[in-house]
C-alpha cells in the first residue's frame, strides 16, 4: 500500500476494531509489525488516534477525529432540524444549549453549541466527548437503546468521575426507566463538577435514538423545583426537532 492509503485503512480498521492491538491489526493487513507500529505512532502524534486508558497495548480512534464528525454534520438534516428550536430554547430559559450525538457506544460527542449571555455559563467545545453512562445526554439515548446495548456498557465497566456518577448497574437502569417514563435526563455534578444538564432524546421514525438535546447549566442555578418545567421544554425542544427532521 501506498503511505496514505495504508494510513487511511489502518485508521478505518481502528475504527472497526477498537480498540485493537499491533498484533490484531498486523493479521488483518499482513503487514510487518514495525510498519503498523510507525502508522500508529504518526496517526496518534497528529491527534487520529490514541492509546486506550485502560490497556495501553491497545488503539482507539481519537478526539481529532471525533471533531470532524460534527463539521460534516453541520450540513446534514439533523444539524439543520435542530438549529431553530435551540435558538428558542436558549432564548427562553437564558442557558447554555447542546445539542449531541452517540458516537456507537463509546461515547457523546457534541456537535452543536447555543451560547447564553449569563456572566458565569457552562462551556463543551464542539467535538468534546463524554461518556454515556455519566451524562444527561448520553442517559436520554441509552433511555432509547436495546437492553443489550445498556448491559454491553454495564459489562464495560461504569468509570466513576465524581460522587454523583452513576456506577451501580441497578442504580443506572433504574435511572433509564425513570429517564423514559418522564421524557428526560437529569446530571446533576455526575461528570464534571459543578455541571448540570437536562437533556432529552431526539429519535428517528422507529424510535431509535439518533441525538439528544440538553440545557446546560452551573450547579449554582440548578434548581430541584424547576425540574419538570425545564424538563418539558427540552422534551418539546427534542420532539420539536424529530418532527423538523422527519418532515
Amino acid at each position: 500500500m501506498k503511505s496514505l492509503t495504508r494510513s487511511l485503512r489502518i485508521l478505518e480498521a481502528v475504527a472497526q476494531h477498537q480498540p485493537v492491538t499491533v498484533g490484531e491489526l498486523t493479521k488483518i493487513f499482513g503487514l510487518p509489525k514495525s510498519t503498523v507500529q510507525r502508522t500508529l505512532v504518526s496517526l496518534a502524534e497528529a491527534g487520529w488516534l490514541r492509546a486506550n486508558r485502560k490497556d495501553t497495548t491497545r488503539w482507539e480512534i481519537g478526539a481529532r477525529v471525533l471533531a470532524v464528525r460534527p463539521a460534516a454534520l453541520q450540513g446534514s438534516s439533523l444539524y439543520a432540524a435542530a438549529r431553530e428550536p435551540m435558538v428558542r430554547l436558549r432564548d427562553t430559559v437564558n442557558e447554555t444549549i447542546h445539542l449531541s450525538v452517540p458516537d456507537a457506544l463509546q461515547c457523546m460527542v457534541v456537535v452543536d453549541r447555543v451560547d447564553c449571555d449569563q456572566a458565569v455559563r457552562t462551556f463543551h467545545a464542539i467535538g468534546d466527548t463524554s461518556p454515556l453512562h455519566a451524562t444527561a445526554t448520553g442517559h436520554a439515548v441509552l433511555a432509547h437503546l436495546p437492553k443489550a446495548d445498556v448491559d454491553e456498557i454495564v459489562t464495560r465497566g461504569l468509570d466513576s468521575y465524581s460522587d454523583s456518577t452513576p456506577t451501580d448497574p441497578t442504580e443506572l437502569r433504574a435511572e433509564l426507566r425513570r429517564v423514559r417514563t418522564d421524557g428526560y435526563a437529569v446530571n446533576r455534578n455526575q461528570y464534571l463538577p459543578g455541571v448540570c444538564a437536562i437533556a432529552a432524546p431526539v429519535l428517528d421514525g422507529d424510535g431509535t435514538p439518533l441525538a439528544a438535546v440538553a440545557v446546560s447549566l452551573p450547579d449554582s442555578r440548578f434548581a430541584h423545583d424547576r425540574l419538570p418545567e425545564l424538563g418539558r421544554l427540552v422534551a418539546d425542544t427534542a420532539a420539536e426537532i424529530t418532527v423538523r427532521r422527519l418532515g
